[in-house]
């Protein structure tokens, strides 16, 4: 069973920088694409950014140049590093991680419970 918990979420001003962190607990963290999305009040959710197995990134292009996904299989962990933030980056944001086995063609998905962050003066 894989397990999301996700922290760092806080207030901070425009401008100001945030990391959110992504622990996971379960086995087979390396085979796991990783994401974050969020979202805001009234608002679908939305992808932020998401890490292949191998390492490739995607970012939505409201975010790029100012947040970095990464992982480190080792400590089983995600990151978002968010800079230069914006009022309008207000919203929950949600760990996820994915994964297709080939092998029985069976889609597994798991979300976090989500944290708060909150872009204000």
């Amino acid at each position: 069973q894989v397990q999301l918990v996700e922290s760092g979420g806080a207030l901070v001003q425009p401008g100001g920088s945030l990391r959110l962190s992504c622990a996971v607990s379960g086995s087979r963290f390396s085979s796991y694409a990783m994401a974050w999305y969020r979202q805001a009040p009234g608002k679908q959710r939305e992808l932020v950014a998401r890490i292949s197995t191998g390492g490739i990134i995607n970012c939505a292009d409201s975010v790029k140049g100012r947040f970095t996904i990464s992982r480190d299989n080792a400590k089983n962990t995600v990151y978002l590093q968010m800079n230069s933030l914006k009022p309008e980056d207000t919203a929950v944001y949600y760990c996820n991680a994915d994964r297709f086995d080939v092998s029985d063609r069976y889609r597994r998905n798991y979300w976090g419970q989500g944290t708060q962050v909150t872009v204000s003066s």
